[in-house]
Parts: structure tokens; sequence; C-alpha cells
């Protein structure tokens, strides 16, 4: 499990990092104050406070760090 912090503030990065994310099949859960949501949910990704980064929590065993450099234009 590894946890990064992204910035997710347009709906076309939001777009195109849910399309990245599930192209994987390990649970991705973003968290925002209290709130814990699905990171592949846009639904649930537009229900957060987009202005500021988001906590990414990735649950991949070993493999967390391909999933990282996947994901590095967001990571902040």
């Amino acid at each position: 499990m590894k946890t990064v912090q992204i910035s997710l503030n347009s709906i076309d990065k939001v777009k195109s990092f849910v399309n990245t994310i599930s192209q994987f099949d390990y649970d991705f859960d973003l968290v925002s104050g209290r709130y814990v949501i699905d990171a592949k949910s846009i639904m649930g990704i537009f229900s957060l406070d987009l202005s500021k980064p988001i906590d990414l929590t990735v649950h991949a065993e070993g493999e967390a760090e391909d999933v990282m450099s996947t994901l590095k234009d967001y990571i902040v």
C-alpha cells in the first residue's frame, strides 16, 4: 500500500485519471478529510473538493512503483 498526494483540478484531468487507473486491477482510494471514496468512481471524485490536493492510496502489493510511474502527471 502506498499513499501520495495528487491534483485533479480540471474535468479533463479527472476523466483521464479514472481511465488510467481503471486499467489496473488494484483498489484505489481517494481520501479528502474524513471522506474516503473509490478512485475509479467519477461521480465520487466530483463529490470531493478538487481545489486542493487529495491523498491517493494504492492497494497494490509489489507493483505500487509501476502504478506510481503511470500516475506521475497527477502527483503533486
